[in-house]
């Protein structure tokens, strides 16, 4: 079994805070003040008439004031099952593209999350790049000069090198830096920030958009039978849940470590201060547990993505006869008109059906107003077999097979790992 010295907790509460903040702080303390403020709704929803809060009811609130070790393992075990705190077949999906979060031209929902992937290949690109070129202090002596070496290797400074070598190799380091005072430079710590913290930007983008579209119901997180969307409405899925919105809050105190470093190493002053051992006694172990967190939140989330692509092609209808309004004009321009006279025809038009879906609530009529216009007589044959999704989304598939699919840059990138990925399973999600 494994013992406490077996798995990372923060030194501040042990090591620098008094014993009662640590435990004004606690989880303990912290739900038995909500059971304290539980109570006391109660005791004034009774004290104002509401006769259902019975004496006995009360009387067994006040005797459970204080969690027990118990409760918490009844606490986990259900929200656990309920899920609440007490993509290949989309590659060719016409989506909504959306630019400054309003409807643009059309992407697929493959496209999309081939972005995504994008992001963390980059990250990985990145954290690769600063693990082969992670170098060792090695043997360096309290300033960095290896002032007292000499005299152990009776004047040998080959040996000086070879005892670094020889550390390096027993630690899987290509070399040691070519200069370290009492410690290595804190530039160091920094350079590994940038790309571990980069993991933090990505998900953060990731996560973000996915809760938005999940409010927009096109695509949704794993949603479990006896998950709880609310705890205030039965019906309620909450957009994305809450597993994105965790990944999100990982990623915000992620990407602060970052800074922390960068402070850390702009404070060490001549050879060493001791300012940056607390800093980095805290900030280096919870930058790479969240990193792990935010990595297993993203693989529990889009290993259950749930799409919808009814719901997708539905918000494409209203908007698709604006994104058929650039092939419009160039099929005028083909006819003779025009290209300046066309876009104000088109630009008119589309302004009237703009305002009658918004200020009259009513259907997208622009393409009954195209085929009601004479200017537009010579493509009116042509209107309705232009009304098909699929035929302005570009090079989307091609692009995201590309990048993607077999031989692609994702697949030579992972391929180091990939005896690892295979045999791995899905990580829980714990609340």
């Amino acid at each position: 079994m494994a013992s406490q010295y077996d798995k990372y907790e923060t030194p501040i509460p042990g090591r620098y805070a008094s014993p009662e903040l640590s435990r004004l702080f606690s989880a303990r303390n912290r739900h038995s003040t909500w059971r304290k403020l539980w109570l006391q709704l109660a005791k004034s929803q009774k004290e104002l008439g509401i006769d259902t809060i019975t004496p006995e009811a009360l009387e067994e609130m006040e005797v459970h004031l204080k969690v027990t070790d118990g409760d918490y393992e009844v606490a986990r075990v259900e929200e656990k099952r309920r899920r609440h705190d007490v993509m290949g077949k989309s590659t060719a999906e016409p989506t909504l593209g959306r630019t400054h979060l309003k409807e643009a031209q059309l992407v697929t929902v493959g496209k999309r999350a081939a972005h995504w992937a994008q992001d963390l290949m980059l990250d990985l690109h990145s954290i690769d790049q600063v693990l082969r070129e992670l170098k060792f202090r090695g043997a360096q002596g309290t300033t960095g000069t290896q002032a007292s070496f000499p005299e152990i290797f009776q004047g040998d400074s080959a040996k000086c090198d070879k005892l670094n070598e020889l550390l390096c190799k027993s630690f899987g380091f290509p070399a040691c830096y070519g200069l370290s005072s009492q410690t290595y430079a804190r530039n160091v710590d920094l350079i590994i920030a940038n790309a571990v913290t980069g993991i933090g930007t990505s998900a953060q983008k990731i996560a973000g958009d996915i809760r938005l579209l999940a409010a927009f119901e096109e695509i949704d997180e794993p949603f479990e039978e006896f998950q709880i969307g609310s705890s205030a409405m039965p019906y309620k899925c909450n957009p994305a849940s809450m597993r994105c919105e965790r990944i999100c809050a990982h990623a915000v105190l992620l990407t602060s470590k970052q800074t922390i470093l960068a402070i850390t190493h702009a404070n060490q002053r001549l050879e060493r201060t001791l300012n940056d051992s607390a800093a980095r006694r805290t900030t280096i172990p919870e930058m790479m547990l969240l990193a792990d967190a935010i990595c297993r939140g993203l693989d529990n989330v889009t290993s259950g993505l749930v799409v919808y692509p009814r719901l997708i092609a539905a918000h494409i209808q209203p908007k698709l006869p604006f994104m058929i309004t650039e092939p419009i004009l160039m099929k005028l321009c083909a006819h003779g008109v025009s290209r300046q006279e066309a876009h104000e025809q088109v630009r008119v038009l589309s302004n009237k059906a703009t305002y009658v879906m918004k200020i009259e609530g009513k259907p997208n009529d622009l393409i009954s107003r195209f085929k009601g216009s004479d200017f537009f007589k010579p493509i009116w044959a042509d209107l309705d077999d232009m009304l098909k999704p699929e035929l302005y989304i570009g090079r989307s598939v091609e692009l995201v097979d590309a990048y993607c699919g077999p031989g692609g840059p994702v697949e030579q990138a992972l391929a180091p790992y990939m005896a690892y990925i295979e045999s791995s399973s899905t990580a829980e999600f714990d609340v």
